[in-house]
């Protein structure tokens, strides 16, 4: 397979490929099952989770043993057709994942605040 030539060749990889995988756009109906057969092909799988709320259906987290493999399914699965939609096959970011987490955070206790003190943002 490409990651055996990859490891072989101790190949440099960039420092946002991990093994950690986030995938967006997937079908909400999709099962861990269907998730199993079209990650499992390009390497050990340690876990999927896919999401299940309101803020994360369509979304998963696909984690891979090996950092090569992970490569190989970035690689190939990004742009895949899946019930007529395109998967989006990201490397998962700690830090821009936890910065989407602290907005919305902030929008949340500007929102509260509002109510608080009856002040709007509307325009009347």
């Amino acid at each position: 397979m490409a990651s055996i030539s990859l490891r072989k060749a101790n190949t440099r990889l960039p420092p946002e490929v991990n093994r950690v995988l986030y995938v967006r756009n997937l079908p909400f109906n999709i099962s861990s099952e269907e998730m199993y057969d079209i990650f499992g092909k390009y390497g050990a799988i340690r876990q999927i989770r896919i999401g299940n709320s309101k803020e994360t259906r369509g979304t998963a987290f696909v984690v891979y043993e090996d950092i090569y493999d992970a490569k190989t399914a970035v690689d190939h699965l990004s742009g895949f057709n899946v019930a007529n939609r395109y998967l989006i096959v990201l490397y998962y970011q700690q830090a821009k994942m936890s910065k989407k987490f602290d907005q919305k955070k902030k929008e949340d206790e500007i929102a509260r605040m509002q109510e608080k003190y009856g002040v709007s943002t509307k325009d009347k």
